[in-house]
């Protein structure tokens, strides 16, 4: 029988004979979970159990909502698989606080370094940039694993940053961060842009989902969100599966050539290197790959990128010096400069008149209502 909810959008809806192929091409195991979801689902009861809820697609025995409606399933929400393999979004029943679950090994050192960043006597420091880890579970089936329960995030440049002032306060807070961290005496050693998070509630005052992130938690409507001008977010660094701690006097020394970034010229299988100038190249490579090959307007930046990404370990600054390099750039830049839009190396020269004409009226508003406070 074919019907339809009261809130469920008309371009939703399909004919009795679409509904009949997405029956077939459900048969078919069209949106059957993934081998990774699999590997949930098999833990929704613990996970339930321990206080924390998965989605309706990951329920043992779940059954497709669209079946026996008229609704398209590209538009229902049990439709939408999970696109990461090792990571699943998840409600704390307690509060309803969406949380993210990440399956880790026991053998590496991301537990130790996700608690040690996490202990009671730095949770609340704000220059703490690291994922909170609020609970460690053993995995119920494989004993070598543990799932860790994380604060859920969303990536830092989605939505894309608008002004200038937004990629400056990005700046400031990545290298507040990994002064933090340095000051840890733990190394990231792979923090590049797909480990850099934001907390986007403050942007999404309606939410939204997990994984289609540009729509509410219905999966069918499009979510709006707000400028980070005027509400401001945190960045986070995530991921320490390769990050390393070292006991005070101890010679930090490590090998490997893992992470995102390959660009760095001390990685090395076999000879050693100081991975805390690593982490400075990084980050150093990412505000130009970033920021300055794609916008205009960010020359100020250049002294800064070329001495966090020397050649020469030895010649970086370390994390404290480079934020504090960063802070006097940052306190020689206009207000009015700090508002002022980014501007696409991309967009042609029609795009660039329309757009600067409504910055430049955005900016005349303003002024306008400062003058009236």
């Amino acid at each position: 029988m074919n019907v339809s909810e009261p809130n469920f959008p008309f371009y939703a809806v399909c004919s009795p004979e679409q509904a009949e192929r997405f029956r077939e091409r459900t048969e078919e195991g069209l949106w059957d979970l993934l081998a990774w979801e699999v590997f949930w689902r098999e833990r929704y009861d613990y996970l339930q159990s321990r206080g924390y809820l998965l989605r309706p697609r990951f329920r043992p025995g779940w059954t497709p909502s669209w079946l026996g409606t008229n609704h398209n399933p590209h538009y229902c929400e049990d439709s939408i698989c999970s696109m990461l393999s090792e990571v699943i979004d998840s409600t704390r029943l307690s509060d309803g606080t969406r949380v993210m679950l990440k399956t880790v090994s026991h053998l590496g050192d991301e537990i130790a370094i996700g608690r040690l960043l996490s202990r009671d006597d730095v949770a609340n420091d704000p220059t703490n940039h690291c994922v909170p880890i609020f609970q460690v579970l053993q995995d119920p089936i494989d004993k070598s694993k543990a799932i860790i329960v994380m604060k859920y995030l969303r990536p830092f440049n989605d939505p894309e940053l608008r002004t200038i002032g937004e990629v400056v306060d990005c700046i400031a807070q990545t290298l507040e961060g990994i002064s933090f961290l340095h000051r840890q005496r733990v190394a990231h050693r792979d923090c590049a842009a797909a480990n850099i998070m934001m907390d986007g509630e403050p942007l999404f005052p309606q939410g939204h989902h997990p994984v289609q992130l540009d729509y509410l938690e219905d999966g069918m409507h499009y979510a709006p969100y707000l400028s980070r001008q005027d509400h401001p977010v945190k960045y986070y660094f995530i991921d320490f599966g390769i990050s390393s701690y070292f006991d005070p006097g101890v010679n930090p020394l490590v090998v490997g050539t893992q992470g995102r970034d390959k660009e760095p010229p001390e990685l090395d299988n076999h000879r050693p290197y100081n991975p805390f100038p690593l982490d400075i190249f990084i980050l150093g490579n990412l505000y130009r790959t970033e920021f300055v090959e794609k916008y205009y307007g960010f020359e100020f930046l250049q002294p800064l990128i070329s001495s966090m990404t020397q050649r020469e370990p030895q010649e970086r600054p370390t994390a404290e010096a480079a934020h504090s390099m960063f802070r006097e750039i940052q306190a020689g830049l206009a207000e009015s400069t700090l508002r002022w839009r980014l501007r696409s190396r991309k967009e042609s020269v029609p795009e660039r008149v329309v757009y600067d004409t409504v910055a430049v009226a955005r900016e005349g508003i303003y002024k306008i209502k400062h003058m009236i406070k």
